[in-house]
């Protein structure tokens, strides 16, 4: 059983109090968080393939039959990071690299067992990850294969030279992260002559038409091989090691909860992420669809 809530225009607290005023399930009398036994709620950000992700994972655990609820489309980790703490969420479809460079913007870049481990290290009591996936999908500054031409760009570290004259386009939160624009002015001594702040959907037309000169586009993005954009290559990772990761809230998520959401990162590689994205993005097919469709192919969609 699924249930859904439509967040459009309202915050998402508001959200999870009655308008008669009643306390919130998710907490008791003394303020802590406390498991609810009501439906697992699985969350996403608001671009494509969080969305996408998330009906991965809770599809899959509904094929176990837990119960579960979706509020999709929240907004950046700045948002919906405190409602997995807070217990207003129970499952949220992450990458380990950034969720560790949230918690800790001094921590070092690693490979994926090494940013596994400090990632666990740093979460505070109550809020965990479950195993991470081999799927990948890495910020980037991606340019046209024309501008690459032109500036002989390859690197990040070709920027340097060139970059006062272009603008980049990102999302907003990219403006004001280690591994956004303070990361490419402090490692590689990049300095853009504006940041655009552009939804992630508008980003690939933006820099096909020359609004922007360089885009922050994951690595996943099917726009990139349709368009014949170029990723920069990143020499000193600073955008680290980003496997898709569930993050929950550990008194809400139960043993069948879990071993569904780990068979499901044990079968997602970065190939088959980047597929499904397309058929989301490009061909517009509904995520649920293509979620219910790669389960049923994995043997992960239970009995239906």
């Amino acid at each position: 059983m699924q249930k859904r809530l439509a967040l459009a225009g309202i915050p998402l607290t508001v959200l999870m109090v009655s308008a008669c005023g009643a306390s919130d399930p998710f907490e008791e009398e003394n303020g802590e968080t406390e498991e609810a036994g009501g439906p697992v709620v699985v969350g996403s950000a608001d671009f494509p393939e969080s969305s996408l992700l998330a009906e991965l994972y809770g599809r899959a655990m509904e094929a176990e039959g837990v119960e579960v609820s979706y509020q999709l489309n929240i907004g950046s980790r700045e948002v919906y990071y405190g409602q997995i703490e807070e217990g207003n969420l129970s499952v949220f479809p992450e990458y380990n690299g950034a969720m560790l460079i949230h918690l800790d913007d001094q921590a070092p870049s690693g490979d994926a067992e090494e940013t596994q481990a400090a990632l666990e290290e740093a979460l505070p009591k109550g809020v965990e990850v479950l195993d991470s996936s081999e799927a990948e999908n890495k910020d980037s500054i991606t340019v046209t294969a024309e501008t690459a031409e032109e500036h002989n760009l390859q690197s990040l570290a070709d920027l340097a030279d060139v970059a006062e004259d272009m603008t980049l386009g990102g999302p907003p939160e990219f403006e004001t992260r280690h591994q956004g624009v303070l990361g490419l002015q402090e490692v590689y001594g990049v300095e853009f002559s504006e940041f655009r702040s552009l939804d992630s959907t508008l980003l690939p037309p933006a820099l096909k038409d020359d609004s922007i000169q360089a885009a922050n586009l994951f690595t996943t993005e099917p726009q990139i091989a349709v368009e014949d954009f170029v990723v920069l290559q990143d020499p000193e990772n600073l955008f680290g090691s980003q496997n898709v990761t569930p993050l929950i809230n550990s008194a809400q998520v139960d043993d069948t909860a879990r071993e569904a959401m780990n068979a499901v990162s044990a079968a997602l590689t970065t190939e088959a992420l980047t597929e499904l994205n397309e058929r989301v993005v490009v061909d517009n097919e509904d995520a649920a669809d293509v979620a219910e469709d790669w389960l049923e192919q994995e043997g992960l969609a239970g009995d239906r």
